[in-house]
């Protein structure tokens, strides 16, 4: 069972919120509660403002990495609960505050019962929401030093029966990528545009060529959602026709060669309607998300977690659409990541109005538990 202790420590998460990259006092309330819980080390700044918490034991055996987020979103909380943020307009709107504290909860267990063998690094990743945190992990040398065999992480799903185990075969979540279409042309005045070249309708036909792009049924090996976020052209001023003009999309699939071929897709037709129109044009790609993918013996501890604790499984036939950045993770270890449902009636991720529900931090204490010592006790 979840202590008080983690209790109060999600809601102090929660109070105080910080924006990826600048997650140093959420990282400071970690360590002071972790401090007191007897790790073999702490590692400050791992991957930028992360913390790896490293517990090891006596005799040989498997380096369990067990991953969390440290960030929030930009999003004012409008809920009326004691523990509300006091970052004004930052909020914990994906459950990150859960997730650190399940993961904190795992020190208080190693505390009161060591393990006999192996080494466990409770990792608080930061920047998961912008995509950059877990490459820059895997890139420090320190944690490289960790020689770590397997990472694994969980994520609360809301709108899924609470306590159940969502699992699935071939990937938890999306490839992701974000880019921004810049195009320029030549100014004029407004009443003399055939002297300029304005990018309004090389932006109208590239919007329209860009959705013929799409397959959106997510049962189809070649998926694909190109969504547009954002459209800028000109500025204010009635009397000039513009030169400028930008299109924002983010790009998801299920695979990295789907996505390359659907980023070599969009740069031929760029290219093609910005030679139609004479327009010079530019791809600045951003915020990579690589599609999770499942090693399947770690899947299949997790499986075995779930029936250990007598959780309903859910399986799942495809990955989520979202992004994750835990498939860098997945480039260079055995990693698995699995769902909790997070209750039906709960608001979706990213919803002013979401919470994360406190009686997953038992199911996530509980599933960890279990991994760990499924991986250690057989090794």
């Amino acid at each position: 069972m979840i202590g008080k202790e983690i209790l109060e420590l999600r809601h102090k998460l929660h109070a105080n919120p910080d924006l990826s990259n600048e997650e140093c006092k959420t990282a400071g309330i970690i360590k002071d509660f972790i401090a007191e819980y007897d790790p073999t080390e702490i590692i400050e700044g791992i991957g930028g403002t992360g913390l790896a918490v490293v517990y090891k034991f006596s005799n040989e055996g498997p380096t369990i990495a067990i991953r969390c987020e440290l960030d929030a979103l930009p999003i004012k909380e409008p809920n009326p609960i004691p523990y509300k943020s006091n970052n004004k307009g930052v909020s914990h709107k994906c459950g990150h505050d859960g997730h650190m504290s399940i993961v904190a909860s795992i020190t208080t267990w190693l505390k009161e019962q060591p393990l006999e063998s192996g080494s466990v690094v409770l990792l608080f990743q930061p920047a998961e929401e912008t995509g950059e945190g877990a490459k820059r992990v895997i890139e420090d040398e320190r944690f490289k030093d960790l020689q770590t065999d397997y990472v694994f992480a969980l994520h609360n799903i809301p709108k899924e029966p609470m306590h159940s185990i969502i699992l699935m075969d071939n990937g938890f979540s999306a490839e992701v990528i974000s880019v921004v279409i810049k195009l320029k042309g030549k100014e004029s005045h407004a009443s003399e545009p055939e002297n300029g070249i304005n990018p309004a309708m090389g932006l109208s036909e590239m919007i329209q060529g860009i959705s013929k792009l799409n397959v959106s049924d997510i049962s189809h090996p070649n998926f694909a959602i190109a969504t547009p976020v954002h459209i800028n052209m000109g500025q204010k001023s009635y009397g000039i026709s513009p030169a400028h003009g930008e299109l924002h999309y983010t790009l998801r699939t299920w695979t990295t060669s789907k996505m390359n071929e659907l980023k070599s897709n969009l740069e031929h037709l760029v290219r093609t309607i910005g030679h139609q129109h004479k327009l010079k044009w530019k791809l600045e790609w951003l915020e990579h998300f690589p599609a999770s993918i499942l090693d399947k013996e770690s899947n299949e501890v997790v499986r075995h977690a779930a029936k250990a604790n007598n959780y309903k499984i859910s399986e799942r036939k495809t990955p989520f659409k979202f992004g994750e950045d835990f498939g860098w993770f997945s480039k260079k270890y055995k990693t698995a990541m699995f769902g909790i449902g997070a209750g039906e009636s709960t608001p979706a991720l990213h919803h002013a109005d979401y919470d994360f529900p406190d009686e997953l931090l038992t199911t996530g204490f509980a599933m960890f538990k279990s991994i760990i010592l499924n991986l250690t006790e057989e090794k």
